[in-house]
Parts: C-alpha cells; sequence; structure tokens
C-alpha cells in the first residue's frame, strides 16, 4: 500500500537520522515505529482482529 505523509521538518530530519543509525531507510523506520506502536497499543487494550474484507 502507497499513501503520502506529510512530516514536520523537525520531525523528518529526526526519523532520517534514527533509521541511519538502525541500517532501515526512512520508509521502513517509519514502518518499524508504526508496527511497535500498535504492538504497545494491543498490549493495553486488547488484539485488534482483522475484519476478512479488509
Amino acid at each position: 500500500m502507497t499513501f503520502n505523509l506529510r512530516l514536520e521538518d523537525e520531525t523528518d530530519y529526526k526519523i532520517k537520522i534514527i533509521a541511519k543509525k538502525e541500517q532501515r531507510s526512512k520508509n521502513k523506520e517509519i514502518e518499524f515505529i508504526l508496527q511497535e506502536y500498535i504492538k504497545k497499543y494491543e498490549l493495553n487494550n486488547g488484539k485488534i482482529e482483522i475484519e476478512e474484507d479488509f
């Protein structure tokens, strides 16, 4: 899936720095951050069930 994401300049810069240090692309770093957020959310709120026709 592809979509545009607008970030503040400072946030974009910091994600680029983190991605470089973690040897990931900026895109992969954002994906990793989102996956970690979802894991933490589900730990606190329960698993999010995926609907069949999603």
